[in-house]
């Protein structure tokens, strides 16, 4: 799957950044100025392009990628075919980011003016840095009140790096923000009567620009050893050939420049989309890392290539069904065309295949190798598959980054309906997010989620799409008992008062297990006291006591139940009989030697900005049972503290972490183990 890569020009952007930012009015921008929308719309009156879900609307946040498919025409007249993502900029919905940034070209970090760098910007770095992504920032909001570009411009070099340098500056502050300074081009471009027109730079703006533009050309020649030799012995580099390099340097993660615009007046938004523009040969040749059989391969966009589709997301439909957000990473798929899934096997049938603006479908023959189109009712085919036309072997998409559920509720059908259509529709809502976990405990629904928002519109759309009603409540902890020293008992079962008699007789040993080895049953039945084709019987009644509970109504487990003698009858005794006294054996020794509650501990790691590191660590202490294991450096510099922590403790953590930190931490559990319940009296409901 390599080869000659044929030159395209069709690029796929996500935008990342913070809640509120500005990431869906700076697309409602770009899609007005592309002429493919009369006029632009707003979040507060429910009507922009990306943001069409009903949970979106009534939130007025954007809680799963939208796709946005554009034609735009540079300054220059390229025609150039774009994809724009817009993703979630709330942490509970980070899977979003992931997913649309695993088959993007490019990752463009929106930042606000006004709000500078936040926890969510923070959030879409990192998200780009586990992916590998190539990225540039862009500044929004500079029109706003108490925006301040250079106080942002510090804050992203102080928060990622030197790497990050302007190539555009504004003209004019907060509301007389009215022009942008393009440093490439060495030009001043404003929005007139609708068009962008080139104006003078500001005399009071002249030496700064100068400053700017000979620091952005130093970052870009230094490197390249020939134009930092031409450059040192005078000679300035066309606007071209920094435009060139300043592809490869973002190509290559060597540089993050960063621009400025206006989502609501439209201004700097021709220049922002003509960057990307420009940066489409770098990018697009890019090849994609792929498991093949267990092996990493590199798949090159080649359009005659074989064709290899990745499905990076799908949406439930109420009328369509499944939807399946796709990339063709190599070769070219035409509607009708089959593919197998190469990770379940499944063999698919492409029926019309579309382009997505939003909610809009814009039909298409055929897609190539580097395109992102859709298409409904692959019915086999979960999100991060990969198809081919292959009939043997198996190939998956790289794994996105982990994201463990944090957040938990179990779900109560609110008739009878609900009960019967609840397994089939929940399992439909997450094959949509791989970041939603469904559990059976006990007989009930847990859903498993990364916070209070997610659970909630993830029931949302159960109601919508699914048409299943549902309560919540706290999910239960999962409490175990286990015996608290050994027991000799007896379980006895003697039934003769009229019909068939039921008889049998169990003498036990039942005793501690080591933590986490389960039960254990020892047959030591000696001279036939319990004939041998009754003792599996005795087994699993003694297996049945442990799942009903102990005193307390939790599972028993770690136990050790030796069958040492017993009595039988010719006639009244049978299996059931056995099993029966195996049950009561159990029973009668956990209420003779008492219980044990043993509570699940997880290890929690919170990596969190120095500056609120104290305060996580005071409130874990705080935390009954909680135990600090270690503090490390993280890679950024954040610390991270691992800690063991009991699961009752962190039912609403990730809530109250979010708070004491300002979003600024992020959370991973993992469970541990059990040990001995130390707290106030529990019983099971």
């Amino acid at each position: 799957m390599s080869g000659n890569v044929p030159k395209r020009d069709h690029i796929m952007a996500a935008l990342a950044g913070s809640a509120g930012s500005g990431m869906t009015t700076l697309i409602e921008a770009v899609l007005h100025r592309a002429g493919a929308i009369p006029r632009p719309g707003t979040i507060a009156d429910g009507n922009t392009v990306g943001d069409y879900q009903p949970e979106e609307i009534a939130r007025q946040t954007t809680l799963t990628p939208a796709l946005t498919y554009l034609d735009w025409t540079t300054e220059d007249g390229e025609h150039h075919a774009v994809t724009l993502a817009d993703t979630p900029g709330h942490p509970d919905f980070i899977g979003g980011v992931d997913a649309a940034l695993s088959v993007s070209d490019l990752a463009v970090i929106v930042v606000s003016a006004q709000a500078g760098v936040t926890a969510g910007t923070r959030a879409a770095w990192a998200a780009a840095d586990a992916s590998n992504k190539p990225r540039i920032v862009m500044v929004t909001c500079t029109d706003r009140p108490r925006a301040d570009f250079s106080r942002v411009l510090l804050q992203l070099r102080d928060a990622f790096g030197p790497k990050i340098f302007p190539i555009t500056l504004p003209i004019g502050h907060e509301a007389e923000f009215r022009a942008v300074d393009d440093l490439l081009s060495r030009r001043a471009l404003e929005l007139r009567d609708g068009k962008q027109s080139v104006t003078d730079i500001p005399a009071d703006m002249a030496a700064e620009s100068q400053n700017a533009a000979d620091q952005m050309t130093e970052e870009i020649v230094q490197n390249d050893d020939e134009m930092m030799e031409s450059y040192l012995e005078g000679n300035q580099p066309t606007q071209a050939q920094l435009e060139t390099k300043l592809a490869e340097l973002v190509a290559d993660g060597e540089a993050y420049p960063v621009i400025v615009a206006s989502g609501v007046t439209e201004t700097g938004v021709d220049r922002f989309m003509d960057l990307i523009c420009r940066l489409t040969p770098a990018l697009a040749g890019k090849s994609t890392a792929v498991l093949m059989d267990n092996t990493e391969v590199e798949v090159a966009p080649d359009p005659e290539g074989e064709p290899l589709v990745q499905v990076f997301q799908t949406v439930a439909d109420p009328f369509l069904g499944q939807i399946s957000m796709f990339k063709v990473l190599s070769g070219t798929i035409k509607s009708g065309d089959r593919l197998r899934n190469a990770t379940t096997g499944t063999e698919e049938r492409f029926n019309q295949l579309f382009r997505l603006r939003g909610a809009e479908h814009l039909a298409v023959e055929s897609l190539t190798a580097g395109d992102v189109g859709a298409t409904a009712k692959l019915q086999g085919t979960p999100t991060g598959s990969l198809l081919w036309n292959r009939k043997h072997g198996h190939a998956s998409a790289v794994a996105l980054p982990e994201r463990r559920p944090t957040y938990s509720v179990v779900l109560e059908p609110a008739t009878t309906a609900d009960t019967e259509k609840l397994s089939t529709q929940i399992q439909r809502i997450a094959a949509e997010d791989p970041t939603l976990r469904i559990d059976q405990v006990g007989g009930k629904t847990i859903l498993r989620g990364l916070g209070d928002a997610h659970i909630g519109v993830a029931v949302d759309r159960l109601k919508r799409v699914g048409n299943v009603s549902v309560n919540t409540s706290p999910a239960p902890v999962a409490y175990h008992e286990t015996i608290a020293k050994n027991a000799d008992v007896e379980g006895k079962l003697k039934k003769q008062s009229g019909g068939s008699g039921q008889f049998a007789v169990v003498q036990c040993r039942v005793s501690p297990n080591d933590p986490g080895a389960g039960f254990e049953f020892i047959d030591s039945v000696v001279g036939g006291s319990v004939p041998r084709n009754f003792i599996p019987a005795v087994e699993k009644g003694a297996r049945e006591a442990t799942e009903l509970g102990g005193p307390n109504g939790f599972p028993i487990v770690d136990i050790k139940v030796e069958l040492y003698d017993g009595k039988s009858h010719p006639v009244d005794s049978n299996e059931n009989a056995f099993r029966t006294a195996g049950r009561l054996a159990v029973k009668n020794a956990m209420e003779t030697a008492g219980s044990v509650i043993l509570e699940p501990i997880h290890i929690a790691t919170v990596t969190v900005p120095l500056d609120h590191q104290g305060a996580v660590m005071t409130d874990l202490s705080g935390r009954r049972g909680a135990r600090v294991i270690t503090t490390e450096s993280a890679p950024n510099g954040d610390a991270m503290i691992i800690a063991n922590v009991p699961e009752a403790e962190l039912a609403r953590y990730v809530l109250d972490l979010r708070q004491m930190t300002q979003g600024h931490a992020s959370l991973s559990i993992t469970p541990d183990r059990y040990e001995r319940y130390n707290g106030p009296p529990l019983k099971k409901d």
